[in-house]
């Protein structure tokens, strides 16, 4: 099963009197890239919410957002008590003031107001853990929705590329033909016709055929392609692998080229080519 290193995914809940929001977001990566924003009360909870995001992520680049909305009856600001005070003692020894006038010069000096201090207790903690599992859970739907789009797209191209392979007898045959009248052409320009020795001639046949010869190439592109299906098939995180393997596919593709010596033969090539660029670019979003 192939997934997608593309993923978006969201979950929105109310825990207590706030209302979360939650996103996660990712490109591909050779890595695994993480990108958080939360809110400061969450920093302690960091170490633990990047281990369950490199978990189910795994690889690519992502962005986790994690933000809230305040309840309209939740104090969003407090009098910071104590430097007011300090302030109106203050003020009281440089001018001689109503109580209230003071208070009022207090209140707009810096610090005058504070915001109470977020704290996270483990029953809100779970509540809110339970919405990251699930956007992570809509996020690998996604991911896998794009998998099956790339796992398709793999198998045309490698169905293609087996094809394409198969197709070349009838145009290798061909090919031996061309080479058999164009030696013979070659030596009845120099030789007669009838001095011609045929087991020569078979030997400089047989030359060129051992030269040209693709047999070994398409046996190996054969089960380097059988080997792809398998790795598709072997479960989540190949990527990778399935890149070594595409790799090793051109490696015979382009030897197949190296020795076509004939048009239409390299025509099929440049088929094969193209469809394996396009395995090769898919191979990049492939978790």
């Amino acid at each position: 099963m192939i997934r997608s290193m593309t993923g978006y995914g969201k979950a929105e809940g109310v825990v207590g009197k706030r209302k979360y929001n939650i996103e996660v977001r990712s490109l591909n990566s050779k890595q695994f890239d993480l990108n958080t924003r939360i809110p400061s009360m969450f920093r302690e909870k960091e170490m633990e919410l990047r281990k369950l995001l490199r978990s189910r992520v795994i690889r690519g680049k992502c962005d986790f957002f994690l933000f809230y909305e305040l309840d309209a009856t939740e104090v969003k600001h407090e009098v910071n008590k104590p430097v007011v005070e300090t302030y109106i003692q203050q003020l009281k020894q440089v001018g001689d003031s109503e109580k209230s006038d003071l208070l009022a010069l207090a209140m707009r000096m810096p610090e005058a107001l504070q915001s109470p201090k977020d704290e996270l207790d483990e029953k809100s903690w779970k509540e809110i853990e339970s919405l990251i599992i699930h956007a992570l859970d809509k996020f690998d739907e996604f991911r896998n929705t794009e998998g099956a789009t790339i796992e398709s797209d793999f198998k045309s191209g490698i169905d293609i590329i087996r094809n394409c392979s198969a197709g070349l007898d009838p145009l290798l045959d061909v090919r031996l033909k061309r080479v058999r009248e164009r030696i013979r052409t070659n030596l009845e320009e120099v030789i007669e016709k009838n001095k011609i020795d045929e087991s020569r001639f078979e030997q400089e046949v047989l030359f060129y055929i051992e030269k040209q010869d693709v047999s070994e190439e398409r046996s190996r592109l054969a089960a380097h392609c059988d080997h792809f299906e398998e790795i598709m098939s072997n479960g989540i995180g190949q990527g990778k692998k399935l890149g070594f393997v595409a790799q090793e596919i051109g490696r015979e593709i382009n030897t197949l080229g190296s020795k076509a010596n004939d048009a239409d033969i390299q025509r099929v090539v440049v088929q094969m080519k193209d469809e394996l660029e396009k395995i090769k670019e898919q191979i990049l979003n492939a978790l």
